[in-house]
């Protein structure tokens, strides 16, 4: 079984098919799924897609691209994370790629996503682009390794991966490595070792080959898994069960009643 560690099912691209989807995904063989939010106003539509669906885990954070206005309060973001099915913060981070001017603000946002992470014992998604040595700066100042994280949709060279992993930080990887030009990603994936990967889809986003071009969906995490599966000489079989070992071991509250 596959599990799909980081989408956004609670996306209003899905909100004419979502059931579909659910049944999509467990048809392919992909057993879980971590809804991560991006905004504030949909904590609670993320905690209910899990709450009402066997598989589904949820993450309550802030993108770093949304306004400073809206910067959740501490309190707020505390009280998320102690809902059930609640394994995670995020997706949260540094994008100084969408972002321009004084970015403090976006710094501030993750020290105190990384503060909830540590008070609550639950790991948080990264998201980082065009910001690798601030993110990795941040991850080791606020002691983000006390609770653990993953980098989501990796996309940075060998080196920033080396220095998280050395943080006992995980590295998800997406569709992007199916890309015919994403020869650097690749270049990193067959590095990786086992004990540190996930696959996702980062749905509705960045659908994988043979599938690109169109909306992503969680059951599309099987193509991820075949293409890394072939590029790193493994046994299908054996990168979803390691795969999925490492999401457990992670995402640690994402356990059945």
């Amino acid at each position: 079984m596959l599990v799909d560690s980081h989408c956004h099912l609670d996306f209003d691209d899905f909100d004419a098919d979502r059931v579909g989807i659910l049944d999509r995904a467990q048809q392919a063989g992909v057993s879980e799924m971590l809804i991560a939010a991006v905004v504030q106003k949909h904590w609670s539509r993320v905690q209910s897609l899990a709450a009402e669906n066997v598989g589904v885990w949820a993450a309550a954070g802030v993108h770093p691209n949304e306004p400073e206005a809206e910067t959740p309060a501490m309190e707020d973001l505390l009280t998320a994370l102690a809902a059930d099915k609640v394994v995670a913060v995020g997706e949260t981070g540094l994008d100084y790629f969408r972002s321009e001017g004084d970015l403090r603000w976006q710094r501030e946002r993750f020290a105190r996503h990384i503060a909830a992470s540590k008070a609550t014992a639950k790991p948080i998604i990264v998201h980082t682009r065009e910001a690798a040595a601030d993110t990795l700066a941040l991850l080791r100042s606020e002691d983000a390794a006390a609770a653990g994280g993953v980098i989501h949709c990796f996309t940075e060279d060998w080196e920033f991966a080396r220095a998280v992993l050395d943080l006992g930080f995980y590295i998800s990887l997406s569709g992007i490595v199916t890309f015919k030009n994403s020869t650097h990603l690749q270049a990193v994936a067959r590095k990786l070792p086992m004990d540190r990967l996930l696959i996702e889809t980062d749905s509705p986003y960045l659908a994988p080959v043979p599938m690109r071009g169109k909306r992503n969906e969680p059951a599309y995490v099987q193509h991820v898994a075949a293409f890394l599966a072939e590029l790193r000489g493994e046994a299908l079989e054996d990168l979803a069960a390691f795969t999925t070992d490492n999401f457990h071991r992670l995402f640690r509250h994402a356990v059945a009643a």
